[in-house]
């Protein structure tokens, strides 16, 4: 599979060979929603919490007596019935993540890259370097997105310039290669890899 690679003038140039088995699978929803999902719920924080019946103030001492009273029968004012009292069954702080097998999060990795190639929304470009770290410098050199969001993947090291200039823009986002993942290739409308990025996903992933 061949793909133009976009210079920094924005003119083609060459052409890339893309590794079929990376940029060429035939994308499946469900895999691709089994990993959206384990994505989210690993950065899901579960500090959430409600007081339950031993953490509500109040006196464990019997109400009234069992018997005579014509009323219900209570052992204590922190019941869930009354006013101020615990929460039965309410969320507690936990750990909302799981384990996902690696060759599941592999595949849509991949999935999610080939569904970008096959909607014509993956570009290869040279490189992600600026010569001066100001965001007028950066949108100039993102023109032709005309105002998409965009995640851009660049090698093991990320341009420092490119970084600073990107980080007033609200719309796209960078990432070394190794960050690569699922959830922010699909909510961004294309993808930006480097030559040198394209190279180092096939190593890994292939």
């Amino acid at each position: 599979m061949k793909l133009t690679v976009v210079t920094n003038n924005k003119k083609s140039s060459t052409e890339i060979d893309l590794e079929e088995s990376v940029f060429g699978l035939e994308a499946r929803q469900d895999i691709l929603a089994r990993v959206v999902t384990w994505q989210l719920a690993k950065r899901q924080a579960g500090t959430h919490k409600t007081k339950e019946i031993g953490d509500v103030r109040g006196t464990t001492k019997k109400m009234y007596r069992q018997k005579g009273t014509g009323g219900a029968r209570h052992g204590s004012r922190r019941g869930a019935q009354f006013r101020g009292g615990g929460i039965i069954f309410g969320p507690v702080v936990r750990d909302h993540s799981y384990d996902l097998q690696k060759k599941v999060r592999k595949l849509g990795l991949k999935m999610a890259l080939s569904a970008k190639v096959q909607s014509g929304d993956l570009i290869v470009v040279d490189d992600l370097n600026l010569e001066n770290a100001k965001t007028q410098f950066a949108l100039q050199y993102f023109k032709y997105l005309n105002g998409a969001s965009a995640l851009l993947i660049d090698a093991d090291q990320v341009d420092a310039n490119m970084l600073k200039a990107i980080a007033n823009l609200e719309k796209i986002d960078i990432l070394p290669q190794i960050g690569a993942n699922v959830y922010d290739i699909l909510r961004k409308d294309k993808v930006i890899l480097t030559v040198a990025a394209v190279k180092s996903l096939e190593a890994r992933l292939k």
